[in-house]
């Protein structure tokens, strides 16, 4: 096929120069001198453009997603071995616990576990929230790979049955 762009249909008119009448796309020659079979050649061609570009982009999304999953995979992969190889779960011999993305330590005789509920100690934020004293909280992970001063827990919180 011809260059797509900048070009003229270039079929004989009734004075037998060539047609001057800018041409572009798939289109092989202009509307006076299209016969059926350009036509349908033309139509054919972009129909098939059109498919293919669209084919071509969906087998690209399909890639970009798959690739962003397996790279947030690898990635939460890396980030659990640099946590397991951090992660303490007791500081001068008391149990450290997070509640709330927070670590805090607990000096109480029997270990915590996830779901446990707890109260914790009052800080300037908790008093502006909550009012003053200790606020409720859950254990949301054993260890922490937090490694600068931390608060105690003042207790464990009573059971709703109590």
């Amino acid at each position: 096929m011809a260059e797509q762009h900048n070009r003229t249909c270039g079929r004989p008119t009734r004075s037998g120069h060539p047609c001057k009448i800018r041409i572009s796309g798939s289109d092989l020659a202009c509307g006076t001198h299209s016969t059926e079979e350009d036509k349908a050649v033309a139509e054919a061609h972009r129909r098939g453009w059109r498919e293919g570009y669209s084919s071509g982009s969906e087998s690209s999304a399909r890639f970009s997603r798959s690739r962003i999953e397996q790279l947030e995979r690898r990635v939460k992969e890396l980030e659990e071995q640099l946590d397991a190889t951090k992660r303490v779960y007791e500081i001068d011999g008391h149990q450290v616990v997070d509640v709330g993305g927070y670590a805090y330590r607990w000096r109480g005789s029997t270990p915590l576990e996830v779901g446990d509920r707890v109260l914790l100690p009052e800080n300037y934020v908790s008093r502006m929230k909550n009012d003053p004293g200790p606020t409720l909280g859950v254990v949301s992970k054993l260890g922490t790979t937090y490694r600068g001063p931390l608060s105690d827990i003042v207790r464990r919180a009573p059971t709703t049955s109590e």
